[in-house]
């Protein structure tokens, strides 16, 4: 049984919490956000820190205590330090231009791919294949950062394509490696 629902959240200095009808708003430093409470759970703030609680004890409830702690967990992290995801292309002319907000990608394909970030995300490039993508909410950032993954997901035997700068690809062995003796 997970007891994630049961843990108290801390806030850190500058960010606040209403409760506003079924909704939370959660405003800090870097903007604020709002994260629809599920049925059957009420939360409490009480001086720094918020309580979730569940009406009773049905499986949904149990689910959804959980689900709506994390959630607002994650609106006041985004709020007082924001999420940021980094990705690497790696391959012969693949590189990536910026277009207004947009993002070109070149990825091998014939023609070039546009990826419009989702709202609230700011998507940065250190170097032509090195992007950065940073945010309040974290399911935004990490939409956008899949979304542009998707466009060319690293291939096993050279390691070819877009990958997120710690993510380790095991590459195979081509036919040529186990020929005959």
């Amino acid at each position: 049984m997970s007891r994630i629902g049961n843990k108290h959240i801390t806030l850190p200095a500058g960010v606040t919490v209403t409760v506003e009808g079924t909704n939370v708003k959660v405003s800090g430093p870097k903007g604020s956000l709002v994260v629809p409470m599920n049925h059957g759970i009420s939360v409490e703030v009480e001086g720094t820190t918020v309580v979730c609680k569940r009406a009773n004890d049905l499986k949904q409830t149990k689910q959804n205590h959980g689900t709506t702690r994390a959630n607002i967990h994650n609106a006041v992290v985004g709020v007082s330090k924001g999420y940021k995801k980094s990705l690497e292309m790696r391959g012969i002319g693949y590189k990536a231009q910026m277009q207004g907000t947009n993002i070109v990608l070149w990825a091998g394909y014939s023609h070039t791919i546009t990826i419009k970030p989702n709202e609230g995300v700011k998507v940065t490039l250190l170097s032509p294949t090195e992007i950065d993508i940073e945010g309040i909410d974290k399911q935004a950032v990490g939409q956008t950062a899949a979304r542009i993954r998707e466009v060319r997901p690293p291939e096993p035997y050279l390691g070819k394509g877009i990958r997120y700068k710690d993510e380790h690809v095991v590459t195979k062995e081509g036919k040529r490696a186990g020929g005959k003796k």
